[in-house]
């Protein structure tokens, strides 16, 4: 194989009450990569549509993850890289991961597969490290494995899929303001109380349980955030109103996709997400700003190879 097309999917991180372990991919939403060998080593950043973003390996986040993979592997050849951005950076629905994952999966894929899926998340971290100042792992563990995923640990990796219900849905609707990831772990407290930390534990064991049960009110009952959701939700308009209006709507739950602006909502069935999706519309009518509305099942293989 001397060329590759991918859709790199989107995801939804912390999924409110997980803040920087838990994540999921999104199906529908996401955007494409054409990544091909070339004579000449190392990693050219050939095109970007869509998005303004640096052309330069070094500053953009695929390039950083590339050359961190290319650096345990030794090649006579190297890679170019096509980048088709249909994820707005800022959008909180995991675009540099989109970006970073692709460009791990794709080169391991032209290179006969040396390195696991769980392997390449180490690398594609590296370009969450360029995107944010962290390296984190809860957008690019689920694009790079599919479905509902655990961080356990980043020192050593322990990254843990967990069992996607076949009926749950997102709806997303992304206010067209951008939030930078960056900015919004800034504000963020540094310690919080030991009683609210229970109540999160807590909120994260019973929605492991319920994603393995099946047992969708259980899911809907531990879409709480108590300590991040609570200082981030002031930078997302209409934030409140959004929520509420997708759980009368029939949501199991709602909160900050990632680290906003969008906002999330799972459902159980298409049926369902779709009136969450016309009661987010309602709310953003009013408030003046554009947006996108995404409706999604939960993407259980993660990166795709297209044709």
């Amino acid at each position: 194989m001397e060329e590759i097309k991918l859709f790199c999917t989107a995801t939804i991180a912390n999924v409110s009450c997980g803040f920087d372990v838990l994540g999921l991919a999104l199906d529908n939403v996401g955007d494409e990569m054409i990544i091909r060998k070339v004579a000449k080593k190392g990693v050219t950043i050939t095109k970007i549509v869509g998005q303004d973003l640096p052309l330069e390996t070094h500053k953009n986040v695929a390039g950083v993850a590339a050359l961190s993979m290319l650096s345990k592997v030794d090649t006579e050849f190297g890679f170019e890289i096509e980048i088709y951005k249909n994820i707005k950076p800022g959008s909180g629905i995991g675009s540099s991961a989109a970006s970073s994952s692709g460009a791990v999966f794709g080169i391991n894929e032209l290179l006969g597969r040396p390195f696991s899926n769980h392997d390449l998340i180490e690398f594609a971290m590296q370009g969450e490290r360029l995107a944010s100042g962290v390296a984190h792992a809860d957008n690019v563990a689920p694009a790079l494995l599919g479905g509902f995923t655990l961080v356990k640990t980043t020192e050593p990796l322990e990254v843990l899929k967990i069992h996607t219900p076949s009926e749950l849905y997102a709806t997303v609707i992304h206010p067209q303001i951008e939030v930078k990831t960056s900015d919004a772990r800034e504000i963020l407290r540094g310690s919080v109380p030991l009683k609210t930390a229970i109540k999160q534990w807590g909120n994260v064991g019973a929605l492991i349980s319920g994603l393995y049960t099946e047992d969708y009110e259980l899911i809907g009952r531990s879409l709480e955030d108590h300590i991040v959701e609570p200082i981030r939700s002031i930078l997302i308009p209409a934030f409140d109103a959004v929520k509420q209006d997708s759980i009368k709507a029939g949501a199991l739950g709602a909160g900050i996709s990632g680290s906003g602006p969008s906002i999330y909502a799972l459902s159980k069935g298409e049926e369902t997400a779709k009136k969450v999706a016309d009661a987010m519309k309602k709310v953003y009518e009013n408030v003046g700003i554009d947006y996108d509305v995404h409706i999604s099942k939960i993407n259980t293989e993660g990166i795709k190879v297209i044709q």
